[in-house]
C-alpha cells in the first residue's frame, strides 16, 4: 500500500502511529542505517553519563562509609581529596554540646611510596588511619578487623585498588613508607580520580610509619574528618545550631545527607573533570541532533510526493506535524534500544578495567531515553520545514 493510500484508509488525524510506523518499515535497510546512526549518538551520550556518575559516586564513596549523623570538617576544606586538616580538640568541644553522643576523628595522608612486592616498584597509595577503640566506619569488613589492627605494623588493603599496586590478599609483606608491613584483611571500596587504592591502618600505625615532625613523643593533633554520632532522640537541627554556635570558626559541621550533596555539587560544578564529562554529554547531545536530523530530512525528502499528496487532498499542518513528531519518537526507540545493549557490555567492561562504579542505573537510562527522545524530535521539528514548504502544484 502506498503511502497516501494508507493515510487515506488510517486517515492520519485519527491513527498517526500505524502512518508514521509504515514510514519508517518501508525500507528496512534504510532503518536499520538509522537507527545504527541514532544508536552511535546516544551510545556516546551514554559513555559520557556513565563517566559522569562514575566521578562522581566514586568521590563520595569514602564519605558516604563514614559512620556518622554529623560530619565535622576544616572550613576550609573544599572537598575530599583537599589536605586540609582541623585541630582534634575541636571533636572534644563538640561532645560537650547536648545531644552528642561521640565525636571521632579519621586521619587521610597520601603516602607515594607502597612497594608494588611482584613488580618492585613504588606507587603512591591513600592511607586512612583511626582508632580502633573509636569505630568510624559502616564497614562490617573493616569493624571485623579492628582488634588486628591494633597490632603493630599492620592495614588493611582495598581489594579494589588498582592492578598496578600490586596483590591486595590478607598476609601480604610488604613496604609503605619504607617501613615494614604486613595486610591483615581486606575490604572493598573501590579508587577514584585522585586515589587507585587505600590502606586502612590504625592511628597508632600511622604515627610509627608517618610520625610528624617536631615533640620527642610524636602523636595526632589534627584530623581530616570527625564522624559525630547524635545520642538517640536528639534533634539533629538543633544539635547542628549547638555545634556552630559552640565551635570556632576554622571548622564547619554538616548533616552527613549535607554533606554528601555539598560535594557531589563541588564535584558538579568546580571540580573541571565533573563540568568536562558534562560537557561531553551536551556534544553527544549535539552530534545526535544533527545525525537526526539528516535522517528524518533525507526520508521527508524521499516521501515528499505523498504528503504533497496530502496536503492536496486537504490535510493541515496539524496531523502532518504530529506524524513527524511520531515518526522521530520511533526512530530515537530504534536507535535507544540497541545502544542500551551495547552501553551495557561497554560499562561491564570499563568497570573491570578502571575498577570505576560504571552503573548503568534506572536513573542513567531514563535520562539517556530523554535525551535520545529529544534530540530526535528537535531535528523534527527542524526537518518537517521541509513537508510543510512543499507545494502538491510544484512536485505534480
Amino acid at each position: 500500500m502506498s503511502f497516501g493510500a494508507a493515510a487515506f484508509a488510517h486517515g492520519i488525524p485519527h491513527a498517526p502511529v500505524p502512518l508514521a510506523w509504515r514510514n519508517l518499515m518501508a525500507d528496512k535497510r534504510r532503518l536499520g542505517r538509522s537507527a545504527a546512526g541514532i544508536g552511535f549518538a546516544v551510545l556516546l551520550m551514554l559513555a559520557q553519563l556513565g563517566f559522569y556518575h562514575a566521578f562522581i559516586d566514586s568521590a563520595l564513596n569514602l564519605a558516604r562509609l563514614l559512620d556518622a549523623d554529623i560530619v565535622m570538617i576544616s572550613a576550609t576544606k573544599y572537598s575530599i581529596s583537599w589536605p586540609d586538616q582541623f585541630p582534634l580538640q575541636r571533636l572534644q568541644q563538640a561532645l560537650a554540646v547536648p545531644g552528642v553522643a561521640s565525636a571521632y576523628p579519621l586521619h587521610i595522608l597520601d603516602e607515594r611510596s607502597w612497594r608494588n612486592e611482584s613488580a618492585g616498584t613504588l606507587r603512591p597509595i591513600e592511607v586512612i588511619a583511626f582508632d580502633p577503640d573509636k569505630p568510624v566506619f559502616l564497614s562490617d569488613e573493616i569493624n571485623a578487623a579492628r582488634a588486628a589492627l591494633k597490632q603493630p605494623g599492620t592495614a588493611l588493603m582495598d581489594r579494589r585498588s588498582r592492578a598496578f599496586l600490586g596483590p591486595s590478599r590478607t598476609g601480604l609483606e610488604t613496604e609503605v613508607g619504607r617501613r615494614h608491613i604486613r595486610i591483615v584483611g581486606t575490604f572493598s571500596l573501590g579508587p577514584d580520580f585522585a586515589a587507585d587504592g587505600r590502606l586502612i591502618m590504625s592511628d597508632r600505625n600511622m604515627l610509627s610509619f608517618f610520625p610528624p615532625p617536631g615533640g620527642p613523643v610524636p602523636r595526632l593533633t589534627r584530623g581530616d574528618y570527625g564522624a559525630i554520632k547524635l545520642r538517640p532522640g536528639a534533634d539533629p537541627a538543633a544539635v547542628l545550631a549547638g555545634l556552630r554556635a559552640e565551635l570556632p570558626a576554622d571548622v564547619a559541621v554538616y548533616a552527613k545527607a549535607d554533606y554528601l550533596e555539598r560535594e557531589k555539587q563541588y564535584q558538579m560544578k568546580i571540580n573541571p573533570v565533573g563540568p568536562i564529562f558534562g560537557l561531553g554529554i551536551f556534544i553527544g547531545f549535539v552530534v545526535g541532533i544533527l545525525i537526526a536530523y539528516q535522517i528524518l530530512y533525507t526520508d521527508l525528502s524521499d516521501q515528499l510526493p505523498q504528503y504533497a499528496t496530502l496536503k492536496a487532498m486537504g490535510y493541515g499542518r496539524r496531523p502532518l506535524i504530529r506524524t513527524v513528531l511520531i515518526q522521530a519518537v520511533l526512530l530515537g526507540l530504534a536507535g535507544y534500544l540497541p545502544a542500551v545493549l551495547v552501553a551495557a557490555g561497554f560499562y561491564f567492561m570499563v568497570s573491570e578495567v578502571t575498577l570505576l562504579p560504571m552503573d548503568l542505573s534506572p536513573g542513567v537510562l531514563a535520562f539517556a531515553f530523554c535525551l535520545s527522545v529529544g534530540m530526535c524530535l528537535l531535528s523534527a521539528l527542524l526537518a518537517v520545514r521541509r513537508v510543510l514548504a512543499a507545494d502538491p502544484a510544484e512536485l505534480f
